[in-house]
């Protein structure tokens, strides 16, 4: 049941991330990515920092901080930049397919590791899932600007960096928790986004903002940085790496959704293939066949 609570706060945390984007494609003509992440992450911060403190006995130990800082530049400040520059060359539909094979990655690297074994049923499920996406996104991937390859590049090393993050921290959100974990590694990726920030001047159209844009940001923090996160590392907890990243396809059928109903963006029948697609790999994928489940249940009562 704990691995099940696991992947449904995985996919939870995925539709938020694919509503964050379209807020942030109403923000970015208003402000710059660098100061978009700067607020997404400072306010999630601050949201989540009382929660934490709340958690004194489950705060990190000093021995983890600078693997959990580490953590923390890798996921949100080193991920948002390579995320935000890649679609400088490439379009929303092809970033967001590269951005689809992180449960590919996680799968992969996680193997090579040796966090988790690589089986034929979850490979089954991750590559159904990115079929799935590619549907989704079948009209968006038709046309390329030049050198768009540079774009998904860039995607692919992002999704490398949410892999690795997903492999790496679960040992720390074991010994401290998702919340106190979260906090400070969000911490750590949101203070160089803000020095970077202030070093760029991008905080001077902050001036001019209205009430939409401050909603946006305020939603970007509470929803896109606090809870989304939150709920990745609550997911982290308690599964796999791979059964959390493969969630991940969820984020562009989410985005597809929002772009419907808030920016007029059409839905296409595709879009409805892809959905059910990819939550038919995210199954295959994130359960064992009956048989499976007996030998485990045979063998728990020895493991105790």
């Amino acid at each position: 049941m704990g691995e099940t609570w696991g992947v449904l706060a995985a996919v939870l945390s995925s539709a938020l991330g694919g509503t964050s984007i379209g807020a942030t494609r109403f923000l970015v003509g208003a402000i710059d990515p660098l100061a978009i992440g700067s607020f997404r992450f400072g306010i999630g911060v601050l949201l989540l920092l009382p929660l934490a403190l709340l958690q004194l006995g489950a705060w990190p130990p000093r021995r983890d901080w600078p693997g959990v800082a580490g953590l923390g530049l890798l996921f949100f400040a080193a991920f948002p930049i390579l995320f935000n520059a890649s679609l400088i060359f490439t379009t929303a539909a092809r970033g967001a397919l590269a951005l689809s094979t992180l449960p590919l990655l996680t799968m992969v690297v996680g193997a090579a590791l040796g966090s988790e074994p690589l089986t034929a049923r979850k490979t089954t499920g991750v590559l159904i899932t990115i079929l799935g996406v590619a549907m989704a996104l079948l009209t968006g991937l038709a046309s390329a600007p030049p050198g768009a390859w540079r774009g998904d590049l860039l995607m692919a090393a992002a999704a490398l960096c949410m892999a690795l993050y997903s492999i790496w921290s679960k040992p720390f959100i074991r010994r401290s928790g998702p919340i106190p974990f979260t906090t400070l590694a969000m911490a750590a990726g949101g203070a160089f986004l803000i020095a970077a920030s202030l070093v760029r001047g991008s905080f001077a159209p902050v001036a001019d903002f209205g009430a939409p844009q401050w909603f946006g940001t305020i939603y970007l923090g509470a929803f896109g940085a606090a809870l989304t996160f939150y709920l990745w590392a609550f997911a982290l907890e308690r599964t796999t790496p791979t059964r959390v990243a493969i969630s991940v396809t969820v984020n562009p059928i989410a985005a597809s959704l929002v772009g419907a109903a808030i920016l007029g963006e059409p839905l296409r029948w595709n879009v409805a293939a892809g959905i059910v697609t990819v939550f038919a790999g995210i199954w295959i994928a994130t359960t064992q066949p009956r048989a499976a489940q007996a030998d485990a249940a045979a063998v728990a009562p020895d493991a105790r």
